[in-house]
């Protein structure tokens, strides 16, 4: 493969092995172990200090094959992004979601994976004990709201008139099917896929199989510290989350103009419920205790998720009491009689019928203790959308790690070094922005009582914090994993310091491997194949999964 920059590393030896025969001076000169040898001709590696003295520091740099490795290793990657749903509000807000994608990868496997475990859960709830004539649009819509900052009125009797009143049914029907769109597959997501996929094909082809051939991994590695894209394009295309923000309020108010004219004539004079927004999507910054609720990109749903669990069990308990109620053969109104329907399935519409306060009551469970702020199993999930989150991150950054760590110097490099720094970093965003989360629902829980409390105030301003502290570390990471590939490309890294290991060696014990031993070249290849197993199993797990996990999402 021909180099951009750096050292002819084969001449350096040979100009040294010359010196030291006609000096007669083995000071520096090694085996590929590290050990000095006794005889010029058995040299196959270099101190640190003398390469430093006699390598120099590269080459000139050339611009055509830099360019022909970035557009052949990284572009593929780059144009991937634009396959990531967006739809906010502001384009600003699009560009920071592409941030946090990027500068986290944890956060972004994350954010898919509660969003899934959350559908997953809610539609189990509905369909093991809801049995109302809306419900099924009730469930699809409320799966499909992940992505806005979903709310019931303080006056649950307004929601509850949206539930039971029959004439109801039609908005629910109709904003349903007015939110089923989908953001899937394309001709233009299938062939960016399929490109970034040849071109880690190609990367492997690429890489060095000679046994002694001294050639730092490239390619490879930056291409398994990127694999993880593919999965969360790939897992967003299949759970097609409603994250269109013009498309998602224009939905809501359309269904709204339909609720109104469905209901203008029945006979209870009670207001409509949609009319009184008795169910609302978006939200005044005020209004929410972390601004990035607002933000329809699902990166955001971490900031989201235990907000919507708790309004989804909310409803999910109003529709419970309904249809416990309508299964046990109870009207609305206490005053009538049970009218049986012709169609077995359905309830008569006279069942559906009262007063605003019978109405309230029929959505209320007898009994019903105060009930937490947190969402039944809402830290299961929590737990394990981190599993696999983190599974899938640092199983392609881990991968691009073990190649350079096995790479002769055997050690911490330059390399290796970038590699997990931006692994860690993206861990640590991820950790910032969950707590952050976290913070901020309990902020709003302590509010309940008294928002200017010392206990909402406090995890408020520290979630405050902690959010744009990670949103900052985001944007230093990717531009900072861009730049790793920029510097491999270019063959920044290939200089004494960095093929030394110095970083983990020292000084003292640092050298550089010019003619790798069979052993060496044998446990390096052995590396890179079980570096390359562990990045595409993580990233093909990662997808499986979520294909497993998709098959509760239709009730």
């Amino acid at each position: 493969v021909e180099k951009v920059a750096g050292l002819n590393w084969t001449q350096c030896l040979t100009d040294i092995k010359a010196n030291a025969n006609a000096t007669q001076n083995l000071v520096g000169l090694l085996n590929s172990n590290g050990d000095p040898v006794s005889n010029v001709a058995d040299a196959t590696a270099i101190s640190y200090s003398l390469c430093t003295s006699f390598c120099g520091k590269g080459r000139d740099f050339h611009v055509s094959v830099f360019a022909r490795d970035f557009g052949s290793w990284l572009l593929p990657y780059l144009a991937l992004i634009s396959q990531l749903p967006f739809g906010a509000q502001y384009r600003l807000d699009n560009l920071m979601s592409a941030i946090l994608t990027v500068g986290s990868p944890v956060l972004a496997g994350y954010s898919l994976f509660i969003t899934l475990l959350n559908s997953r859960w809610i539609n189990r709830q509905f369909s093991q004990s809801v049995d109302y004539p809306n419900s099924r649009s009730t469930v699809s819509i409320i799966s499909s709201l992940q992505q806005s900052p979903l709310r019931l009125h303080s006056d649950r009797a307004r929601f509850a008139c949206l539930i039971v009143l029959p004439e109801n049914d039609t908005w629910w029907q109709y904003f349903s099917e007015l939110v089923d769109y989908t953001h899937t597959w394309s001709i233009a997501s299938a062939t960016s896929i399929a490109w970034v996929v040849v071109a880690y094909i190609l990367s492997i082809a690429d890489s060095p199989s000679d046994s002694f051939v001294n050639a730092q991994a490239g390619a490879e590695s930056t291409s398994s510290m990127w694999l993880w894209l593919i999965p969360i394009v790939m897992g967003w295309l299949q759970l097609s989350p409603k994250c269109d923000f013009n498309r998602l309020q224009a939905a809501y108010d359309r269904a709204d103009r339909h609720a109104r004219a469905g209901i203008a004539d029945r006979p209870i004079a009670t207001p409509p419920a949609s009319a009184q927004r008795a169910l609302t999507i978006t939200a005044q910054e005020g209004d929410v205790m972390s601004p990035d609720e607002l933000l329809t990109p699902p990166v955001f749903n971490y900031s989201r998720s235990l907000q919507w669990a708790y309004t989804a069990e909310s409803i999910f308990l109003m529709y419970k009491a309904a249809s416990e109620k309508a299964r046990n053969r109870i009207p609305v109104n206490v005053e009538s009689e049970w009218v049986e329907s012709d169609d077995f399935k359905s309830i008569h519409p006279r069942n559906r019928r009262g007063s605003p306060q019978e109405i309230a009551a029929y959505c209320v469970q007898p009994g019903c203790a105060q009930r937490s702020h947190w969402a039944p199993g809402v830290f299961t999930r929590m737990v394990i959308a981190s599993c696999a989150s983190l599974a899938l991150q640092w199983g392609t950054a881990g991968g691009a790690f073990i190649v350079e760590w096995f790479t002769p110097t055997i050690g911490v490099g330059c390399r290796s070094l970038s590699y997990l720094i931006y692994g860690v970093v993206s861990t640590v965003i991820w950790m910032m922005l969950l707590i952050s989360s976290i913070l901020a629902h309990y902020s709003a829980a302590a509010a309940h009582s008294n928002r200017k409390s010392l206990s909402a105030r406090v995890p408020l301003a520290f979630s405050h914090c902690l959010r744009r502290m990670g949103k900052l570390l985001a944007i230093a990471n990717s531009l900072w994993v861009v730049s790793i590939c920029i510097l491999q490309y270019s063959d920044f890294y290939d200089t004494c310091f960095c093929n030394s290991s110095m970083i983990s060696r020292g000084n003292a014990a640092a050298y550089i491997t010019i003619i790798e031993t069979t052993a060496q070249a044998a446990l390096a290849q052995a590396a890179w194949i079980g570096a390359l197993f562990l990045a595409c199993t993580s990233a093909l797990a990662f997808v499986a999964l979520v294909s497993l996990l998709l098959d509760t999402l239709s009730t």
